[in-house]
């Protein structure tokens, strides 16, 4: 479906939503369920959203194959909130927790994470952030409260494929925030599993948190309630008011997923918009260049320089305004790594996908000197 006037939005996040999901979004706005209300403006304590609320968690569980020892939790304060609720939660007895860290949003987890418990980095890393190191070479710590990763890494395109890293029996846990449903989740070995909701899953200001049970009640003294998984768990998502709107719509993309046939399919799309993208960049004799290893390279963020491994300015910048005249917007790279990025979330469709490859292929015939 293509709605006049829309533009194709690869943006990082906040980013596109199902078009079907906007149009509904749209209809039901002024009355939702027919109860003459908006669903923004019903009471989170309300029966009906209550309904609505607990079809959402069923939805998670079901699309996601959620093991029955896990809860699902709404919370607030987006991923860099959980940076410091999960240290918070799951310190216990313990003295440290290992971190994994492969680029920025995993290095601001490290970050926050001391604040509330002595962070151990598995392997000491190095910029630029371009792969995983070995895992054979990581130094683990069975005494950790905890191994952190995360999954996709955003800024700079590098993702945990096919598997999670190794656990060494301690609770894995995952920020997902950026490959949340983009692909089937083993629960195997994780305690912690969270995203904000605003890449794949809707709009942002809800963080979906899914906690193993036996982990809850290990919360520091000075765990605000509001960041609690306990708290949480006994008033289920409700112990302040939730950001109802973002539930509904990430109800609606959920039931956008399931009508899409679930995981594998969303997954096996995703396989084939990245495939085209990088496959592009690698036939192009290296006039687009992807620093990241082959083995971690995101599907969901696919970040590259055009005019060798330093980028060229000018090239980049006719690339980006080019474009925008074809109705493509929010294809620019980080601030931080510069070059361009093309954030094919679950959302952006093959055809969407077909118009940048047309545009990269078209770019380099005219630019391509080599």
């Amino acid at each position: 479906m293509a709605l006049e006037g829309r533009k194709i939005n690869f943006a990082a996040g906040p980013a596109k939503l199902p078009e079907e999901v906007l149009l509904k979004m749209q209809e039901e706005q002024l009355n939702f369920n027919n109860l003459g209300v908006s669903v923004i403006e019903m009471s989170h304590r309300s029966k009906e959203f209550g309904v609505l609320l607990n079809e959402t968690i069923s939805l998670i569980r079901e699309l996601m194959n959620v093991p029955d020892n896990f809860e699902i939790l709404f919370m607030q304060g987006g991923g860099t909130g959980q940076f410091a609720a999960i240290p918070l939660n799951l310190k216990g007895s313990h003295d440290h927790a290992d971190y994994i860290v492969t680029g920025a949003w995993s290095s601001k987890a490290a970050d926050e994470a001391q604040k509330y418990i002595k962070v151990k980095k598995v392997f000491q890393p190095s910029k630029p952030y371009v792969t995983v190191p070995d895992q054979e070479k990581w130094v683990h710590d069975e005494k950790a409260a905890y191994l952190y990763y995360c999954a996709n890494e955003t800024v700079h395109g590098i993702e945990f494929t096919p598997t999670a890293p190794e656990s060494h029996n301690v609770p894995l846990v995952a920020d997902v925030s950026s490959n949340f449903m983009a692909r089937p989740f083993d629960f195997k070995d994780h305690g912690v599993v969270f995203g904000g909701a605003q890449k794949n899953l809707g709009a942002a200001g809800l963080t979906i948190v899914i906690v193993r049970k036996d982990l809850i009640g290990k919360e520091q003294g000075i765990t605000p309630s509001v960041f609690s998984y306990k708290e949480m768990i006994a008033n289920n998502s409700l112990y302040n008011t939730p950001p109802t709107g973002g539930i509904y719509t990430t109800n609606l993309v959920l039931k956008w997923i399931k009508a899409k046939g679930g995981l594998q399919a969303i997954y096996e799309l995703n396989l084939k918009k990245s495939g085209l993208i990088y496959g592009i960049i690698d036939n192009s004799n290296g006039f687009y260049h992807c620093a990241v290893d082959k083995r971690y390279r995101s599907i969901m963020n696919v970040c590259f320089r055009i005019g060798g491994p330093s980028g060229n300015d000018e090239l980049e910048e006719k690339f980006l305004k080019g474009a925008i005249e074809r109705n493509m917007i929010s294809l620019k790279g980080h601030r931080s790594v510069g070059g361009i990025r093309a954030s094919l979330y679950n959302a952006i469709t093959l055809e969407e996908t077909q118009v940048l490859a047309t545009w990269m292929n078209e770019f380099e015939k005219q630019h391509n000197t080599n």
